[in-house]
């Protein structure tokens, strides 16, 4: 009697599991690097690209070149970020969240460019006394273009397991 008690309880219990399971899959591996990718976006906001020893052009008014610096880094940072966090939550729609991971990567890939690309133009014009070191915040966007790469490919590997299911159903 005791025994099919505590069969029907574990029956019950990995029935739930099994239910919970089924709704809600966002502990799987790409949700993390998702996270990680928009934790790299975000972290932008603190992390400089550069660091100067004196101020000299207006990208080093403060002596640090960060994404507030210009409002086409800000934009394409916030972009990039709000895109990472939202795509965990799209785990139902594979297809859409590959797009928007690789949208994602774009705007990584945008951010290091367009930072890189400022940081050569204003960096004709610094006198060479001056001494410009590059910061932690020039290397986040390409952490986050491998994340987001690496959680396109579970997102992947997740559609071609669903899709070998549906053939065998």
């Amino acid at each position: 009697m005791i025994s099919l008690y505590l069969d029907s309880i574990r029956f019950t219990f990995m029935a739930s599991c099994d239910k919970y399971q089924n709704k809600h899959m966002i502990q799987r591996i790409q949700s993390i690097f998702l996270l990680i990718a928009g934790a790299g976006f975000f972290s932008l906001f603190k992390l400089p690209f550069a660091k100067s020893s004196e101020v000299t052009t207006p990208l080093f008014e403060d002596q640090l070149f960060n994404i507030q610096d210009n409002p086409i880094l800000l934009g394409a940072c916030i972009l990039g970020g709000i895109i990472s966090i939202v795509t965990i939550f799209l785990f139902k729609n594979r297809i859409l969240q590959k797009r928007l991971a690789l949208l994602g990567a774009v705007a990584a890939i945008a951010v290091g460019g367009f930072a890189l690309y400022l940081m050569n133009s204003e960096g004709q014009s610094i006198p060479t006394t001056v001494e410009v070191s590059n910061q932690a915040g020039l290397f986040i966007p390409a952490v986050s273009v491998i994340m987001l790469m690496l959680s396109n490919i579970f997102i992947n590997k997740d559609e071609k397991l669903v899709r070998s299911s549906d053939r065998l159903r």
